[in-house]
């Protein structure tokens, strides 16, 4: 019986020292830009209503075993941007609005857990569905007094020296904080070592083992943002497609580890404008970036932690209107982003500026299914004829004005009453102060079952890692 006892004890002992030591390789920061509680709910309960019944559908990331949330106020504001929002998730400090992976003063540069994670010896990979250059991606390797110093955000990834770098491209190539014409980035880029790769197919039927990779969209009208994945067709770079090859390039011939950091950048642009249903796919979008992690999770389940997080919240989202019953099955009627709509609209006008009210009518009915699939109400119609008349017959090009789009005042109301029937809300066209939720699954994993602030997520990680940071 001692025997017995004296056994159990030992292995518990031996247990607990090894649990204390066990540490992950593999790390994946996956970053919803923008991505509050609600718009993972509205994903879950759209995907329960369109199976025709009343709850939710887990998403991947509502499985992982634990779950947190955390404040994402910057240092100068209740309400965060980007660029405070991803520094904090990237260095573990807070800092005021705008700037980039420094103290408030923009005097001093902070370490953040990609440089941490490098030091170590591992592999290193930024991606993004938004411009390299970015807030959010940019606070992970550079430090900067403005988020809007691209072009100068652009030359600190030879700094870096990371392994891997991936996106739609770079917002201002050639041109300097000062309006002044430089040498393209790109041409920086690859005379640093840096291999440049363009296209969706460019990258993922080649072997670039063992070099660094600049991964860009070919596509020279969308160098700011991949397209939303509602408008996206098969030819079209995704998100998706990046995550895949970042985990084929991190990981081949590398038993050190790598860290990889993935946002998935739209959700944030989409709640921008209110627009529902593009929001909706963003997140169900997001969710195969995390599918991905979770696979390789599965393969290496004593070596790999995934984190999963946002910046902030975006828009305020609310999913109920009023009524005790939610629609939010209408938003598969939806085909296009609000955007697109935008453009289709302005195609019409440029090519009929005299339509009809029924052919412009058809138009926003083949796109949002207002009219044929779902009951428009007749104060709604009316103004949405108002609209039409002002742009079709009197002439006066309406817009509606939001961060990253400026749409055609048709296509926004459009949305908007779409919103309104399926139950959604919006509080603004900007930032919440809301949580944001924390998702965590891996060696490690339990750090994050709190609330906590954002500055913890990176520490927390780093503790798992045993980082230097």
């Amino acid at each position: 019986m001692k025997r017995n006892t004296f056994l159990l004890t030992l292995f518990t002992i031996l247990f607990s020292f090894s649990s204390l030591f066990a540490q992950p390789k593999y790390i994946f920061y996956l970053i919803g830009d923008g991505m509050g509680p609600n718009h993972v709910n509205l994903a879950e309960i759209f995907t329960a209503e369109t199976q025709g019944r009343i709850g939710y559908q887990p998403l991947i990331l509502s499985l992982f075993p634990y779950v947190g949330f955390a404040s994402t106020n910057s240092l100068s504001h209740g309400v965060t941007d980007s660029s405070a929002g991803g520094t904090a998730l990237a260095v573990g400090k807070k800092t005021k609005n705008g700037v980039i992976g420094m103290d408030s003063t923009a005097t001093v540069s902070y370490k953040s857990i990609a440089y941490a994670a490098k030091e170590k010896g591992w592999k290193v990979g930024i991606a993004t569905s938004v411009s390299v250059d970015h807030a959010t991606p940019a606070s992970f390797y550079a430090n900067q007094p403005d988020r809007g110093h691209y072009y100068e955000i652009a030359l600190q990834i030879p700094k870096s020296g990371f392994d891997f770098f991936a996106g739609s491209g770079f917002l201002k190539p050639t041109t300097t904080l000062k309006k002044e014409e430089a040498t393209d980035v790109h041409v920086i880029l690859e005379k640093s070592g840096y291999k440049i790769v363009k296209g969706k197919k460019a990258f993922l039927n080649k072997d670039y083992n063992n070099q660094k990779v600049v991964w860009i969209n070919d596509d020279p009208k969308n160098t700011a943002s991949l397209k939303f994945a509602i408008d996206q067709d098969t030819e079209d770079m995704t998100l998706e497609d990046i995550t895949k090859g970042a985990i084929k390039h991190l990981s081949q011939n590398n038993d050190k580890g790598f860290f990889l950091m993935v946002e998935g950048g739209k959700i944030d642009w989409s709640s921008h404008s209110n627009d529902g249903g593009t929001t909706l796919h963003e997140v169900i979008d997001f969710q195969k970036t995390i599918q991905l992690a979770y696979e390789f999770y599965k393969q290496n389940p004593k070596e790999t932690l995934i984190v999963v997080t946002a910046d902030h919240e975006t828009g305020g989202l609310v999913i109920g209107n009023g009524s005790s019953k939610l629609n939010t099955a209408a938003l598969a009627h939806q085909k296009v982003s609000q955007g697109t709509l935008s453009s289709l609209i302005g195609n019409l006008r440029n090519d009929k500026p005299n339509a009809s009210w029924d052919e412009v009518k058809q138009l926003i009915a083949d796109n949002t299914g207002l009219f044929t699939h779902l009951k428009v109400s007749k104060g709604d119609e009316e103004s949405l004829f108002k609209a039409y008349e002002k742009s079709f017959v009197n002439h006066v090009n309406e817009t509606t004005k939001t961060l990253y789009a400026n749409d055609d005042k048709l296509a926004a109301l459009s949305i908007k009453i779409l919103n309104k029937i399926a139950s959604l809300s919006w509080g603004s066209t900007n930032h919440s102060a809301g949580y944001v939720p924390v998702y965590a699954i891996g060696e490690g994993a339990e750090l994050f079952n709190n609330k906590m602030d954002n500055t913890d997520i990176p520490k927390k990680i780093a503790q798992a890692a045993q980082l230097n940071f």
